[in-house]
């Protein structure tokens, strides 16, 4: 890579970050926001709820939107709704104008992650797509482990003072707008809207690998939400204990996010998938029995190599699968499935935890991964069999 192209999977890479960083922000500064809002534990969760809410409602919307117009048109407007919101959300004087703010900075937010996946579905081919979507992967993997602690840092100046941190997305909005090429085709007869994209779910391989969006963040959220529940319950974390805990796995996605091209270059797409949901499989499972702290570690490691697997083969995956003309609503519908999965998995676990106990939760949620890592072998000669 030039120093150009290298420049411009930075700032892919930066907005990624910011994408991730959005709502892994306010997590721990939740508590610090009931007294000055005059609010309850209860409501202040809609600091988050409201957001997530608006970013997979608008996500699919300005999918078709980018196919349409392009894509610089519709990141450019996203990164200055995101932070211009973001740093409102400081002046907030109560909860409802707050939760207004967070509304409107979840339209940013959706704008972001999928515009620049499928910029780098239309820049990079083969292995250098992989490779740059490894860099991606990385990159949100270290804002979810870092925004907690850079949130958590920034409360301790005052319950509000994490929505300042929100205003760099402004000046990152004219750095990609200088620097950021448009990828999009420019054929007016090819822009695409709802119809294409859900035509394009008849492609089996398609379908499967927004699937995969879905069980992959599934299976994450069964560890965020219950794994702390396990480190207080049986060995005493505290909530920022168990926070600090669960960045072990942040550490090892990070590692083998770095490592995709490499991964892809020696092994088919099927194997990796394979062995990745195996390894997700089993670090579930084994928290249904986990017995002392280091195994608590030892099995979150594990995940976070299983998830340093398979999430940047799965961004790659599926710029390679979509159409070209409706790439951006593809890439959109690919990444609300992750907030589908992230919603599904205390629903549907929550159900079965309110009907027995928590060795349940692991063992069911973990048979979904046994099951897909299965399914990735059934597949494998219908799906993934290139490289292009």
């Amino acid at each position: 890579m030039g120093f150009m192209d290298k420049l411009v999977l930075f700032i892919i890479c930066l907005v990624a970050f910011f994408g991730m960083a959005g709502g892994a922000l306010m997590g721990p500064v939740l508590p610090s926001m009931v007294e000055p809002l005059n609010t309850s534990r209860e409501a202040v969760g809609w600091v988050l709820g409201v957001y997530t809410f608006s970013t997979a409602l608008f996500m699919v919307l300005l999918g078709v939107v980018t196919d349409r117009i392009g894509r610089k048109k519709v990141l450019i407007p996203c990164l200055l709704i995101n932070g211009v919101a973001g740093l409102a959300g400081y002046f907030a004087p109560n909860l409802p104008i707050l939760l207004v703010f967070r509304f409107i900075q979840g339209i940013g937010i959706a704008g972001m992650m999928p515009v620049v996946m499928t910029m780098i579905g239309e820049l990079y081919d083969g292995l250098e797509r992989v490779h740059a979507m490894g860099r991606m992967s990385m990159t949100t993997a270290v804002g979810s482990v870092s925004a907690p602690l850079i949130g958590g840092t920034l409360a301790v100046l005052g319950w509000n003072y994490p929505f300042l941190f929100y205003g760099l997305t402004i000046p990152l909005a004219f750095i990609a707008m200088l620097f950021l090429p448009e990828t999009m085709n420019s054929n007016p007869e090819q822009r695409t809207g709802f119809k294409k994209m859900f035509m394009s779910l008849k492609d089996i391989r398609v379908a499967y690998t927004v699937f995969l969006s879905f069980a992959v963040f599934f299976l994450l959220y069964t560890i965020v939400i219950y794994v702390p529940f396990i480190l207080k319950d049986n060995f005493g974390f505290t909530s920022q204990g168990a926070g600090l805990a669960l960045g072990v796995q942040g550490a090892s996605m990070v590692i083998f996010a770095s490592q995709a091209k490499r991964l892809a270059s020696k092994y088919p797409k099927y194997t990796i998938l394979g062995i990745g949901f195996t390894l997700l499989g089993i670090a579930v499972v084994g928290m249904s029995g986990v017995y002392s702290i280091p195994l608590v570690f030892l099995l979150l490691l594990v995940f976070g190599v299983g998830f340093g697997m398979v999430q940047p083969l799965l961004n790659t995956l599926v710029t390679q699968v979509a159409p070209n003309d409706a790439m951006g609503s593809v890439v959109s519908l690919f990444n609300t499935m992750k907030y589908v999965g992230q919603t599904a998995a205390p629903a549907v676990l929550g159900v079965i935890l309110l009907n027995s106990n928590l060795v349940v939760v692991f063992i069911a949620s973990s048979l979904l991964g046994f099951c897909v890592a299965i399914s990735t072998y059934i597949m494998r000669h219908k799906i993934y069999t290139t490289d292009t």
